[in-house]
Order: structure tokens, then sequence, then C-alpha cells
């Protein structure tokens, strides 16, 4: 009986340590498990609200094309850019990469013609593409590259580009001549005004 009781006793905190251990070792998978599945499961999705902002026709959002000409000499390189807004219209041709200002238009607009503008961009799938941090400086050099801009406050909420280079499509999704015809008709003679800058 007394030998009994001493081999008990005797493997009994063995007994206890094993138990531990399975326990620690259950407790550290599941806790793993907890973390790492756990955290990419409640990351919430990135949702794109961009068509939202797009349709929007309060007094702070605004859309905007940018266009680039081909990387020449500084006193050859031209670009333009066109931004509407519910109260403004303006198109700025630049010569030189400090963008010294060659023509400008500034003209008044209002809520019903922007809200039929923005809607007319929505349909011709502006808001398509999925934006990225590309850095497009030097893209497409013997070329024109566009840039889309869908702002809120004068700052951009998603920005697509394309170019006319067929190895730099970029992140726009929709047809760029469609689009640049959009924004062009907003400004009265602004085609002549882009020709006369060499764009």
């Amino acid at each position: 009986m007394a030998r009994y009781r001493y081999r008990t006793t005797r493997f009994l905190p063995i007994i206890l340590i094993v138990v531990v251990i399975i326990i620690a070792i259950v407790a550290i998978i599941a806790l793993g498990r907890a973390v790492f599945h756990g955290s990419s499961s409640s990351k919430p999705a990135a949702v794109d609200t961009s068509q939202t902002q797009l349709l929007n026709t309060d007094a702070s959002s605004s859309v905007r094309m940018t266009v680039r000409g081909p990387i020449v000499a500084e006193e050859n390189f031209r670009s333009y850019q066109i931004t509407i807004s519910p109260s403004q219209r303006s198109l700025q041709t630049f010569k030189g990469y400090l963008d010294t200002v060659i023509d400008q238009v500034q003209l008044d607009n209002n809520t019903d013609a922007y809200t039929q503008f923005v809607f007319a961009l929505n349909k011709a799938n502006l808001a398509k593409g999925t934006a990225d941090d590309s850095d497009i400086r030097g893209i497409c050099a013997s070329g024109e590259v566009y840039q889309f801009d869908i702002m809120s406050n004068g700052s951009p909420v998603k920005t697509l580009w394309t170019s006319t280079c067929s190895g730099s499509r970029g992140t726009l999704k929709a047809n760029t001549a469609q689009l640049a015809n959009l924004f062009q008709v907003q400004i009265p003679n602004g085609s002549a005004l882009i020709q006369k800058a060499g764009l």
C-alpha cells in the first residue's frame, strides 16, 4: 500500500506537467488561429466610393482631365487641363515643364449642367478601373498621357490614367476619346485653344 502511494505521488507531478504542456500547446494554437485568421477575416473590404463622389453635385465636387504631350525639349513641351465643378468650368493650356500658361478660359457653370455632365461621364465608365500609386513620370514619352481625377474639396478621391502608347495602358478602363470629348465640349472653342497650344 505504501509502495502504491509512493508510485502515485511520484508520477502525479509528471502527469500534471504533461497536462499543463498539452493545455499550453492547445491555447497557443487557438491564439494563433484567432490572430491570423481573425485579423484577415475581420478586415473590412475597401469600398470604392468614387462613383458616388462622381455623381455628387454639391459645391465641393469637381472632375478634372489633364493631358500631357510627348516628352520633348522644355521649349516644345505642351500640356492642358480642364476642370469642371458645379459653379465653374476652366481650361488652361501650358508650355514647358513648369506649366507656363499659354491660354486660360474660365466660365460659369450651374448644378443642372454639372449633373448632366457627370452622369454622362458615369455612363462612359469614368469611375471604372482600379486606381494605384503608379508614378507616371516618363510614361509614354512619345505620345500623350491622360489623367482623370474625381475630386472632393479640391483633392482627388480617385485618379485614373491611360496613354496613347500600347505598352502603357494604365488604370483607366474606359474609352479615352469619348471621355476627352465630353470634357472638351464643356469649353466653347476649347478644341481650338488645345490645337493652338500644339496638342
